[in-house]
């Protein structure tokens, strides 16, 4: 039954990609700017809620005995931030794209290789959050239930509805079909699984460990939050939008967390 609970939480925040993707069937052709601001908003406010609530002050709360009982919150949520700079340096970019499209030369290829990338980068975090939830979810005095692992694993999921839109949509505007748009727009959220049952394995064997990780996860959350969403959904018109999307996303997150947790 465990075992079973647990792969259903891993697995929920790609059937929330790959809804998200599926609106490419049923769609225009285009988002509308307004309604894209607000999206990129709401999965911040979800992600930074999630990261709070469902991530930091557990990992504060299992530090409570420790000589120094901030050290691992701090040290792991330092940490997550440097692994996403660093992955952020080295794969490539939505940055890149802008400069392309300037005239560097980029293909229309290149310019999707470089969007579905972009977009996987940003699920590793998601995924080794619900790994480290549900792993702490399993350790009996951890102090979180499965109701709150699957609270984050719901919210992931729903903010990720957006993000696969958000994929698919530009994809069909390029000229690819809708089939192969749905599919790239799914298969970026693959890693969540991927990543969250590896975090899940790590965790297994090193449960001291745990307040660290969830740190971690939080950490590299946060990153993606502030390097990415937020400034993209800042620039150009309906920042207003982006910005009550954020707040609708972060209060969503927060009950949703308060009332399974």
């Amino acid at each position: 039954m465990t075992e079973w609970m647990t792969c259903v939480g891993l697995l929920i925040p790609l059937a929330g990609t790959t809804a998200g993707a599926a609106m490419v069937f049923l769609m225009r052709d285009t988002i509308h700017a307004g309604l894209e601001k607000f999206l990129l908003g709401f999965a911040s406010g979800v992600m930074i809620a999630a990261s709070v609530w469902s991530l930091l002050l557990p990992s504060l709360e299992l530090s409570e005995g420790m000589a120094i009982p901030f050290l691992p919150a701090s040290v792991g949520f330092l940490a997550g931030m440097l692994f996403l700079l660093v992955l952020d340096s080295v794969i490539p970019h939505l940055h890149i794209q802008s400069r392309s499209e300037e005239g560097i030369g980029g293909s229309k290829l290149k310019k999707t290789t470089m969007m579905v990338l972009a977009v996987t980068l940003h699920n590793i975090p998601e995924g080794m959050a619900v790994g480290v939830t549900l792993a702490a979810a399993l350790k009996a005095d951890s102090g979180i239930t499965m109701a709150a692992a699957a609270a984050l694993s719901l919210g992931i999921a729903i903010q990720n509805f957006p993000e696969g839109a958000i994929i698919s949509m530009p994809l069909k505007t390029e000229g690819m079909s809708k089939p192969k748009a749905f599919l790239m727009g799914a298969l970026s959220g693959v890693v969540e699984p991927l990543f969250g049952w590896v975090t899940i394995l790590l965790t297994g064997m090193v449960l001291s460990a745990l307040p660290y990780l969830l740190a971690f996860a939080a950490g590299a959350m946060i990153y993606v939050v502030t390097e990415e969403l937020i400034p993209e959904s800042q620039t150009g018109k309906h920042s207003n939008i982006a910005t009550m999307g954020l707040a609708v996303g972060f209060v969503m997150m927060m009950v949703l967390d308060v009332a399974l947790g």
